[in-house]
């Protein structure tokens, strides 16, 4: 009896995964804007005497030249020997430059070509993801050949999504000339993004869509666009209310790259394959979003694509998602990175039938999580008040050491998440919202009196974790002449402590300008005539 319950149960759920399937194909995806290449057909076939063989085979459609590692020139494609000289390579598709030599040596050499084809023992790029444009291949003619297929037909122009957007008003890269959050600089796998004073830039032409980037950024200043968070919780959403239509029971996705090998056509009936351009271009928000939206389990399954650089990457937002989900009081297991083999092992960890959220992704990303969290929780039988997370984890609280801090509001100025805020004109303080708390450091590096600190965590209750605390106040110090606040009370002293040594301060008068605002200390000095032509004068010629 329970085998024909099984197998009607089977039959139902394929059937309603077929219909949800189609849905979720049919829900619109925003376009994105395209990136051009364009390849003249120049090509530089690097390697030993057998590169000199095999570069005439490409003259039908390309121009080929030889960079001749090792041995005698020989006549056909146009050659330049290496001679020793160390070999660089930057660029794209229709844009690449090989650099012979240190630049600026006499014997240094450029050379600019639009595609390479790499046929030295080890790659003269070993990227998680090499540039379009760069081959590599043994001299095996059974590997060789497609290559050179393929090589040969890159000529004329190309296109590809623009895969990413960047917003550098909330980025947490650096502020006030202090670095802190190198995230997407660490994870990306083309070596696309790179530090700039206070921002990132991203190089739309090395740019692949790997996606890790925008998982792992806290604030979601740099984010997947094609397709767009919103679009893909559309359609995760729709797949999921649909299979539950059709009669599906204990949904499981499967989110798996386009790059891999389909998953095999023997998955279990209630495994729901989605097919996303690569395994780290979904995130916290993603993740925690489809578990909102009524998913069991959630598998990320890696099929060989992934690049070390992205796996290591990818670990971060995967255990904080783990230790917020258990906090909840649901199984930690729930979210996986997973490889095919362990698709059907027994006794993997499911969530419990939830009402299944109804929310959009229209949001930015914290938002997006933030609805997910307060959803998940508000079906939790008994969560904590609140997730202890590890460090590293991109939400927190702040503390200041309130005998150090002078409210001098650098750190506000700083904050990329608006995080910390200063109080009103009348009254100097330090406030701040949890929920907009990045964890990047960026406060902590730029404190000059070291009077704060940060720790990770997550409240699960909305209204504490948005409320506007304040963490520091005193009261305004008051111009000693004319009553006007100006500063606060720990700042003056600290100036008058730190300028009672200087030459500039070494009487009662000029210590007590200190005390002065910045009209009635101009004031002061007009009236003084030791600070106009006398004593200060004579310091200084000392």
């Amino acid at each position: 009896m329970s085998e024909s319950i099984e197998t009607i149960e089977a039959v139902t759920n394929r059937h309603a995964r077929e219909q949800a399937l189609a849905a979720m194909d049919r829900v619109r995806v925003e376009p994105t804007s395209l990136v051009n290449y364009q390849s003249r057909g120049r090509v530089a076939v690097i390697g030993d005497q057998q590169a000199q063989e095999i570069a005439p085979r490409l003259n039908e459609t390309l121009s080929p030249v030889v960079i001749l590692t090792e041995g005698a020139e020989e006549p056909g494609a146009p050659v330049i020997a290496v001679g020793g000289r160390a070999i660089r390579i930057d660029g794209y598709l229709g844009a690449f430059r090989i650099q012979l030599g240190e630049p600026g040596r006499s014997n240094a050499e450029s050379v600019a070509v639009d595609l390479i084809l790499d046929l030295t023992p080890q790659p003269l790029l070993e990227k998680g993801m090499n540039p379009p444009g760069y081959y590599h291949s043994s001299c095996d003619e059974d590997r060789l050949s497609p290559v050179l297929d393929e090589v040969a037909r890159m000529t004329g122009g190309f296109e590809k999504p623009r895969y990413f957007d960047y917003d550098p008003a909330i980025c947490a890269h650096g502020r006030s000339g202090k670095t802190a959050c190198t995230r997407c600089i660490d994870v990306c796998p083309a070596d696309a993004i790179t530090g700039l004073a206070e921002t990132i830039e991203v190089n739309s032409y090395l740019c692949q869509g790997g996606g890790a980037c925008a998982s792992v950024c806290p604030s979601g200043a740099i984010r997947y666009v094609y397709p767009a968070v919103k679009d893909t919780l559309a359609r995760l959403r729709k797949l999921l209310s649909v299979y539950r239509e059709k009669g599906g029971k204990d949904p499981v996705l499967l989110f798996h790259a386009a790059s891999d090998d389909p998953l095999p056509q023997t998955m279990r009936s209630n495994h729901l394959p989605v097919v996303i351009e690569e395994l780290a271009s979904v995130g916290l928000d993603v993740w925690l979003s489809a578990l909102a939206y009524g998913a069991r389990r959630l598998l990320l399954v890696d099929g060989g694509s992934m690049p070390s650089s992205v796996a290591i990457g990818m670990r971060e937002p995967l255990r904080t998602a783990r230790e917020i989900v258990s906090a909840m009081g649901y199984p930690p297991g729930v979210i996986r990175l997973t490889g095919r083999e362990a698709l059907d092992e027994a006794g993997q960890e499911t969530m419990p039938d939830i009402e299944p959220a109804g929310f959009s992704g229209i949001g930015g990303k914290r938002q997006s999580i933030y609805l997910a969290i307060d959803h998940l929780h508000a079906q939790a039988q008994r969560p904590k008040p609140m997730a202890t997370l590890t460090t590293g984890a991109p939400f927190g609280t702040v503390y200041v050491a309130a005998n150090a801090c002078t409210l001098c509001l650098s750190c506000v100025s700083a904050c990329p998440g608006k995080a910390l805020q200063s109080g009103s004109e009348e009254i100097p303080q330090l406030r701040f919202i949890e929920a907009n708390c990045l964890q990047c450091g960026i406060c902590t590096r730029t404190c000059p009196e070291d009077a704060i600190w940060i720790t990770p965590r997550l409240l699960f209750d909305a209204e504490r974790r948005n409320r506007l605390q304040t963490l520091h106040q005193e009261q305004p110090f008051c111009c000693t002449a004319c009553g006007k606040p100006f500063a606060t009370r720990s700042v003056i002293d600290k100036m008058r402590n730190k300028l009672k040594g200087h030459y500039m301060f070494q009487n009662e008068r000029a210590l007590k300008r200190l005390t002065l605002c910045d009209a009635c200390r101009v004031v002061d000095i007009v009236q003084d005539p030791e600070a106009i032509g006398g004593g200060l004068d004579g310091e200084i010629r000392q």
